[in-house]
């Protein structure tokens, strides 16, 4: 491809350097690329062989470290079961079947060995006072089968009750002493300091051991129960069998794996074969290219060098483009670039510093990172720098400078990318001013909330108070009220200004909102105390149906307290307005996961209701359908009800007829401790 002007390639088609006899080189070059490639395949031969070994070691350890904690867990998990069930039998709430009769009590949770058919063979509940239950002749069967079990079993009842702990027993011994693969797994009971009984079960470990291993890892091995250390193991020594502990405590078992099969993969193998043949292809292909290598060579080095700046150029057809070569004079410049700055290529092409579009006002300082650019380049994030148009104004760009090289790896210059960021940059001032203005209006916005929620909520209290005081202002004026009778009075005086207060602190909360300490709280009694609070000077029954378990939200209970008091009072108003007698009533429950982990409050009262008209502005602030409203309470309920990521709606109770609030919040995780139970 003929370039069309003829100066912008004239750096890159010079020759100054003479071209040398290279075919002594050429082969000097060669024999050292067949030792080179003689040492690799001889490395990779060593290498393959290597890694193979150390990727059966690495897998062996793998599957020895997944078998012993997948031991661990089930075997920790059936503890857990049998003390359970030890519970159970030592308050007497499911007592031990005999031998072949069914439990009747109801069933626990259970692990898998427990759930696996003959794994557990026989349960026994040996009670420190009264009588024992279960399969009581197991346990004395095996003691009287040999004395060593006599005396194994003994140790694990001093074992169990000594150290509070679970063990185990075994493996138990035939009457001929051959060890079976049955055990004895104790779990104690304790009340305080006093052991109440232990609950044992006899487990047949092979059972157990072959419920534990998944089909998966039953494909390429084979596993089996060591009962006996100094049983050899089932397979020659050449097929690398390892054995693994069970760390049970109280019995010597292992586990033996026995590899099955080829363990190491053809892949490596197949693909050293098909380098190996392209290596070999690449030197008879290097062979038969000697012969042209020469006369090439020059048409090879420019066309590379043309391609090279051409593809460059192409890529970037979008953005500004300049070449220069070392000594900071322009080689090339294209279309792009001459609209940013407004001069033509002839203009541009072989002018150097000061280039005519740097501003005047930045020319020192342009000059020397022009300079520090042709010694070093850029960085990988570019450099920010403002150019100036033919016409005058201003061109934010962001320059990239890759090194423009020749075929022979000769460095000519800089290739540079010219990205204009000026509508960038406006948008970036536009974007913060427009935030520093959504700030301010934010913080009007929370200042007009606090200020009517204030008006709205201290307007009860505060007037209630005036009463009290004006009412005992005008018996102490006429010396008509003993100091007993004032000290109700001023006992409700009291409460009446604590519950100001108390309003005070739930508005500062909601408004810092956005800073909120969450907290596991427990809705159950937090309901309890916020409809008590709501029911002081009403006489309405308000009828609570509250699940016996906690509901525990993460949230703030300042703020929910404040949600569930609006609902229940703004109930209790409406409900006297009904057509039959006022009730009220607040319905919690906890859905379950299936319904998405949300702890749902429902507020129901026999009044009118909300018409639907008015359903969806019902939450708007300053909209009320109560004669003398202002609107804020339902729109603060909705505020704190998203502040905790939930939601709040509000449609007809089938069973009052009156209006329905429902909120709905998302269920706090579980603890890693259990809390404790709510009084």
């Amino acid at each position: 491809m003929t370039p069309q002007s003829s100066d912008d390639f004239a750096l890159l088609h010079a020759s100054t350097r003479s071209l040398p006899d290279r075919n002594r080189w050429t082969v000097l070059w060669m024999m050292g690329l067949a030792v080179l490639i003689v040492g690799a395949v001889v490395a990779l031969v060593w290498y393959l062989h290597h890694f193979e070994n150390e990727e059966e070691e690495r897998r062996r350890g793998a599957d020895a470290q997944w078998l012993e904690q997948n031991v661990q867990f089930h075997f920790r998990r059936l503890e857990d079961d049998l003390a359970e069930r030890a519970q159970q039998a030592a308050f007497g709430t499911a007592p031990l079947p005999a031998s072949g009769t069914a439990d009747g009590a109801p069933e626990l949770p259970a692990g898998l060995l427990w759930r696996s058919s003959g794994v557990v063979l026989a349960r026994v509940w040996l009670a420190s006072q009264g009588a024992s239950s279960g399969d009581v002749f197991r346990w004395q069967e095996d003691q009287a089968l040999h004395p060593e079990n006599y005396q194994t079993l003994q140790t694990l009842q001093d074992i169990v009750g000594g150290l509070r702990r679970a063990s185990y027993a075994g493996p138990m011994r035939q009457a001929d002493g051959r060890a079976t693969d049955r055990v004895w797994l104790a779990v104690p009971f304790f009340d305080g300091p006093r052991l109440v009984g232990v609950y044992a079960a006899q487990l047949a470990m092979r059972q157990a051991v072959d419920a534990l291993l998944p089909p998966w890892f039953l494909q390429n091995q084979t596993v089996r129960l060591v009962v006996d250390a100094v049983d050899p193991p089932s397979a020659p020594p050449a097929s690398g069998p390892y054995r693994t502990v069970m760390n049970l405590p109280g019995t010597d078992l292992m586990l033996e794996v026995v590899p099955q099969g080829p363990q190491t993969s053809p892949v490596p193998r197949i693909f050293f074969v098909v380098a190996l043949m392209f290596l070999l292809g690449m030197l008879a292909s290097l062979a038969a290219l000697r012969r042209d290598f020469v006369k090439r060579q020059q048409v090879q080095q420019r066309l590379l060098a043309e391609v090279a700046l051409r593809s460059a150029m192409e890529r970037s057809v979008t953005i500004g483009m300049r070449a220069w070569d070392m000594k900071g004079r322009i080689l090339y410049v294209n279309q792009a670039f001459c609209a940013m700055v407004g001069y033509s290529a002839q203009e541009l092409r072989g002018a150097s510093a000061p280039l005519p579009y740097w501003p005047a006002s930045h020319s020192g300082e342009l000059a020397l990172l022009h300079e520090h650019v042709i010694h070093q380049g850029t960085q990988p994030q570019g450099i920010e720098v403002q150019f100036q148009h033919r016409n005058g104004h201003r061109v934010d760009v962001l320059i990239h400078e890759a090194p423009l090289l020749a075929a022979d790896g000769t460095q000519l210059g800089w290739m540079s990318s010219v990205l204009d960021i000026s509508e960038r940059k406006r948008a970036q001032q536009l974007t913060a001013l427009q935030q520093e203005k959504l700030e301010a209006s934010g913080r009007l916005v929370a200042v007009g909330e606090v200020a009517s929620t204030l008006a709205h909520e201290l307007n009860q209290p505060l007037g209630a108070l005036a009463s009290f005081a004006n009412g005992l202002l005008n018996r102490l004026r006429a010396s008509s009220i003993t100091p007993a009778e004032m000290q109700p009075v001023v006992q409700r005086m009291a409460q009446l200004a604590e519950r100001a207060g108390g309003v005070i602190q739930r508005v500062n909360a909601f408004a810092r909102r956005r800073e909120l300490t969450l907290t596991r709280v427990d809705l159950v009694p937090l309901v309890r105390r916020a409809v008590a609070a709501a029911q002081e000077a009403r006489n309405t029954p308000v009828a609570l149906d509250l699940p016996p378990a906690p509901v525990w939200v993460q949230g703030d209970a300042l703020l929910l307290e404040h949600l569930v008091h609006n609902l229940c009072a703004n109930a209790l108003d409406w409900a006297r307005l009904g057509l039959q007698g006022p009730r009220v009533q607040v319905r919690l429950h906890a859905g379950p996961e299936a319904e998405g982990r949300t702890a749902s409050l429902t507020v129901a009262d026999s009044g009118p209701g909300v018409p639907e008209h008015a359903q969806a502005r019902i939450f708007d602030a300053f909209f009320s359908t109560k004669d003398g409203g202002m609107g804020m309470g339902l729109a603060i309920c909705r505020s704190i009800a998203e502040a905790h990521h939930g939601r709040i709606h509000v449609g007809q109770d089938a069973q009052l007829g009156g209006a329905q609030f429902t909120v709905a919040l998302p269920l706090s995780p579980p603890a890693t401790a259990a809390p404790p139970a709510a009084p």
